[in-house]
């Protein structure tokens, strides 16, 4: 790759990178204090949690940071050195459930990967690649940094590599037309567009009522004064509110040229699921480009065989890469105040005691046509945007609980107790064999007497759905749904 970044940019991501990610002072000062009685921890400040990996890993990172920091030194060693702490951090990853792995090892993993981010991109400035992929890496793999300082170094880092992607675009579209690199034949259509295919359709049963943008106080009611006590409030689909999001309008999520801008050119790594559904056998995950993303498993003609169904699914989306996050709005009904959990649900107990949350928690959703979220329930309340495509969806209410089969907790202490065995396909004779159908009708007898409601959202609608509700999600064509989930 030639070098096309003008030298003001890649100056300035030399600085930030080696002002922020390596600094041999702040490891000296934290090793001075290692060890000394009383010495106060506080396992969410970044210095705190290294400490508790140990002198000789402070040693080592320092004397690796005073390595680059100076352009000296074997090169080779250097990322090898970081490449094995990278290693040990991961095995920690590993050892422990994600949510209780100390903080320490995450924080390696950000300061191993920062640093050999910086070896092999700031140093050499036609390695883009490189350092959005370490970048990425830790962002995934170690969780956002709790120092809103340090998250926001990251992301000054990443604007500016989107800078200077976008400055070699424009250098390449100011080339000559013979001169440009040549695009596959219908490469350069595919990106303007989603591919459209027809799979089947589950007909709705029983319809959920409707709002066409609801007032506060109205949807306070809804939630607040339901119909029916006993089953508390329902869900509803409420139209309108996305109308003015600029990714329903400039910024057009329906556009994959756009999406991938908004990637640096679709270098940003994303965690996807591959298979139909996580419960199905055969299920994983990898964690892949964006670009690689859209190309093996999103922009298939729909007559060509996809590698598998690959799904980005329930991922903060949005924190990683925060120019998307500017094209939505959080749905001013988050921040009502919704009921508790309903007294019919088995998971009440459980879901009361979730911490309030300071502000919703967003996701992203975006798949092809045919992934399916499985029959299960979540703590939250949820407001359901559907961005792109349509999907269909299928609720059941609390009270319904003990005729769904929900999993309990499986092999290896994994609570799947908001997780229902129960496949909806086959037992509503959309999917399987007529063997199938009849044995999974034979397993779960009690199913066939449970209620539901069930609806298609379409495209720029949302659906409410109360803590607690179970729900089944089947995907209808290319798909991007945004969920809030709020208390």
């Amino acid at each position: 790759m030639e070098d096309l970044q003008p030298t003001s940019l890649l100056q300035d991501l030399i600085n930030i990178c080696m002002r922020s990610f390596c600094d041999p002072s702040r490891l000296e000062r934290l090793l001075s204090s290692t060890g000394v009685p009383g010495q106060p921890i506080n396992s969410r400040a970044r210095d705190d949690a290294l400490q508790q990996c140990g002198l000789p890993i402070l040693k080592l990172l320092l004397h690796l940071s005073n390595l680059i920091k100076n352009h000296v030194g074997d090169y080779d060693f250097i990322l090898q050195r970081l490449d094995d702490m990278i290693a040990l951090a991961t095995e920690k990853f590993y050892a422990f459930p994600f949510k209780d792995v100390p903080p320490c090892w995450q924080q390696l993993f950000r300061e191993a990967s920062q640093n050999s981010g910086l070896r092999s991109s700031c140093l050499e400035s036609n390695q883009m690649d490189e350092l959005v992929h370490v970048l990425d890496m830790a962002l995934i793999m170690a969780g956002p940094p709790d120092s809103d300082l340090s998250q926001a170094e990251i992301t000054n880092v990443l604007v500016i590599l989107q800078k200077m992607h976008l400055a070699s675009v424009e250098w390449e579209q100011d080339k000559p037309a013979t001169k440009r690199r040549k695009l596959a034949a219908g490469h350069k259509d595919s990106w303007n567009r989603f591919p459209i295919c027809s799979p089947f359709v589950p007909p709705v049963a029983n319809s959920i009522s409707r709002m066409q943008l609801p007032t506060l106080d109205t949807f306070q009611k809804h939630m607040s004064q339901p119909n029916n006590p006993d089953l508390g409030p329902e869900p509803v689909i409420i139209t309108g509110v996305l109308d003015h999001w600029p990714a329903r309008n400039e910024n057009s999520w329906k556009n994959p040229t756009y999406l991938l801008s908004k990637t640096i050119g679709g270098r940003r790594l994303v965690p996807i699921e591959l298979g139909r559904s996580y419960v199905d056998e055969g299920w994983g995950q990898k964690i892949i480009s964006f670009k690689e993303f859209m190309e093996q498993y999103i922009l298939l003609d729909t007559e060509s065989p996809a590698l598998a169904t690959g799904y980005l699914a329930q991922h903060n989306l949005f924190t990683q890469i925060p120019s998307l996050r500017h094209d939505i709005a959080i749905p001013d009904y988050c921040y009502t105040s919704p009921p508790p959990p309903h007294s019919s649900s088995p998971l009440a107990e459980k879901h009361s005691r979730m911490p309030e949350l300071d502000e919703p928690l967003l996701n992203a959703w975006f798949g092809p046509a045919g992934t399916i979220s499985p029959l299960h329930t979540d703590p939250y309340h949820n407001i359901l945007s559907q961005v792109v495509g349509r999907k269909y969806i299928r609720l059941y209410a609390p009270r319904e609980s003990g005729k769904l089969y929900a999993r309990g907790v499986e092999d290896g202490g994994v609570d799947m107790e908001n997780t229902s065995e129960v496949d909806i396909g086959p037992l509503s004779g959309w999917d399987g064999t007529e063997q199938e159908k009849a044995k999974a009708h034979e397993k779960f007898p009690s199913f066939k007497d449970a209620q539901f409601v069930d609806c298609i959202l379409e495209e720029g609608e949302c659906l409410y759905i109360p803590v607690g509700w179970w729900h089944y999600v089947r995907s209808l064509s290319v798909s991007f749904s945004v969920s809030f989930w709020f208390n």
